[in-house]
Formats: structure tokens, C-alpha cells, sequence
């Protein structure tokens, strides 16, 4: 390393904290507490895709994790390579009867990808089913047969960052 690039480097570090995204702590307080997300795929113009709706989900080391159906389409969009999605955050119900109430909750950017790794699914796993304890009993299996079988699978968003 030359004595420049050392120098540069020093200097930058401070700045380090300006080009890190991080979320507000109100938004990462919702993230944790919110049963539901609202989710939709970004089109290639960046417009939202008509598909839309509530899902439940984790949040998790910085990342939404979203377990699926294989052709929903959320996980078709990313397959297609749109990966770009809008979220918002909280609960109002399914997304038909709340009549657009969904799009007055805090919003996110988010790149959705598929997860492959199981060490990452088993990484995720515990996590659904303490936020969705009551339910899990039920779902859990039908979550976790379902990537083995390959009916189910795994999405992440991540480099998440509000919207205004």
C-alpha cells in the first residue's frame, strides 16, 4: 500500500457512518413488532407492479425474509431478475379490504434475492416461528416441507432504506 492510498483512507474513515444505510429506530421498532408487511415488486421503470399484498415475514439481521409460495408472484418477479421492491410497514389487514390504507405506512426500498443456502433458511427458521408462535405449529411444517420439496421459497430483501 503506498503512502497516498494510506492517507486516503485514513481521512475517509470518519465518514464512514454517512454512506452506511441504516434504518430509523422507529422503523426497525416496526419491523420487529408488525405481524405484516406490504409488499410489491418494482417494474423495470421503477412504477409499482400491480401485484400486491400482505405477507408475513421476519426481519432479520438486517434483511426482510419472506417464505413463499415458488410461483407467487413476488418470487416470479425476482426470478425474472425485478428485484427492486417497495414495502411498507405495519398492519391494516388484508390489502384488498384496506383499501390503500397500507400506503399511508412507513416505506421501504428493498432488493429482493433468492435464498438457496440452508444454513441461511436454518438461520431464519426460529425466527418465524417466534413471531408467529401461535400459528407455527401449523405453518412451520408446511414452511419448512415446502423448501424441501421445492412448493415453497425463501426470498430476502435486503439493502433496505426508507422512502419518503
Amino acid at each position: 500500500m503506498q503512502r497516498r492510498q494510506l492517507l486516503i483512507g485514513t481521512l475517509l474513515i470518519p465518514a464512514l457512518p454517512a454512506f452506511a444505510k441504516t434504518l430509523s429506530d422507529s422503523i426497525q421498532t416496526d419491523l420487529g413488532s408488525s405481524r405484516l408487511i406490504y409488499l410489491t415488486p418494482l417494474k423495470s421503470d421503477g412504477t409499482e407492479s400491480t401485484c400486491q399484498g400482505e405477507v408475513w415475514y421476519v426481519y432479520h439481521n438486517n434483511a426482510i425474509y419472506v417464505n413463499t409460495q415458488m410461483e407467487a408472484w413476488r418470487a416470479n418477479a425476482i426470478k425474472k431478475g425485478l428485484t427492486g421492491a417497495r414495502i411498507w410497514v405495519g398492519d391494516v389487514g388484508m390489502w384488498k379490504r384496506a383499501e390503500g390504507a397500507y400506503k399511508d405506512l412507513p416505506r421501504l426500498h428493498g432488493t429482493g434475492s433468492v435464498v438457496s443456502d440452508s444454513a441461511e433458511w436454518e438461520s431464519v427458521y426460529p425466527a418465524f416461528g417466534e413471531k408467529y408462535s401461535d400459528e407455527w405449529p401449523t405453518w412451520g411444517p408446511r414452511f419448512k416441507n415446502g423448501l424441501e420439496d421445492g412448493s415453497r421459497i425463501l426470498l430476502k430483501y435486503s439493502d433496505l432504506s426508507a422512502e419518503s
